[in-house]
């Protein structure tokens, strides 16, 4: 049975060595960028390669995409297939911030229409006390054949979430901490505040104490109080920079809440013209 939402570590050190599963480290940070890339070198899942967030799950930036925009498709399942990955491996992703960029990896293989890959649960700290770690760097693989299909996931433009300001057939979900959605502590963007409209459900939420999702049934009744109204499909999932917005539409499709959109600029992109408007 594929594995498609999430994965506990004791499922993942069953099947890590196998062939047909592929294991990606993820880890970073937003204020060091290289601190990903330091940690994996000191221990990480014996098989596990390591993607940047900014080299290799995002483009370039003009300066009015975001801080962290989505590649090519189809260069990114290039990208992927030249590491081993083909239509049937199963990939797993993970970080040590409780699925917080993992998530994102998540919703890029979806966006592939590459359905068998989830979040390990809990992530490196769940990991790393429990099963084998290795400093290795893995061997490569074969190349694999994994081509961009039909996405198994929706995404919308700014102009799309602007005209929604004042049609109001959607609603803005923001992923960002309660501080930073009123405006206050940015300093990640120039502009401090929220699309007009939107409700904030930090990503954080959607973890328990022990850094692990919550149970199904917990996460649809907070998501369920939270979008009032409006029905999954009518959610625009949003953050900083379309990163942690991933961490929502994975818990809402944990919840049984499927078929959420991604904006994929989120704040970074949307503040980037000051003619688009600002709540706080």
């Amino acid at each position: 049975m594929p594995h498609t939402l999430l994965i506990a570590p004791a499922e993942l050190a069953a099947h890590f060595d196998k062939p047909d599963w592929f294991v990606f480290d993820v880890r970073h940070e937003l204020q060091d960028t290289e601190a990903g890339r330091t940690a994996y070198r000191a221990g990480h899942i014996p098989g596990a390669i390591f993607l940047h967030m900014d080299e290799d799950l995002s483009a370039g930036k003009t300066g009015k995409n975001g801080r962290h925009p989505l590649p090519d498709r189809d260069a990114f399942a290039a990208r992927l297939a030249a590491l081993g990955v083909a239509p049937g491996t199963q990939v797993v992703a993970y970080d040590a911030a409780g699925g917080m960029m993992a998530a994102r990896l998540w919703w890029m293989l979806r966006w592939l229409g590459h359905e068998k890959v989830a979040v390990l649960d809990g992530g490196w700290p769940a990991w790393a006390t429990h099963y084998p770690i290795s400093t290795d760097t893995p061997p490569a693989r074969p190349a694999g054949t994994l081509q961009a299909h039909v996405p198994l996931t929706r995404q919308v433009s700014a102009a799309e979430v602007l005209t929604n300001i004042n049609k109001k057939e959607k609603l803005v979900l923001d992923a960002r901490g309660p501080d930073r959605f009123r405006g206050e502590n940015e300093t990640m963007d120039p502009v401090g505040g929220h699309i007009p409209g939107a409700r904030n459900r930090c990503f954080r939420d959607n973890l328990g104490p022990d850094g692990c999702f919550k149970d199904a049934a917990t996460l649809r009744q907070e998501f369920l109080a939270t979008l009032g109204d409006f029905a999954p499909t009518q959610v625009i999932s949003q953050c900083g920079s379309g990163v942690t917005a991933c961490h929502n539409l994975l818990a809402m499709e944990q919840a049984g809440l499927p078929g959420a959109a991604l904006y994929p600029g989120s704040w970074s992109e949307w503040c980037s013209d000051p003619a688009r408007p600002v709540a706080r």
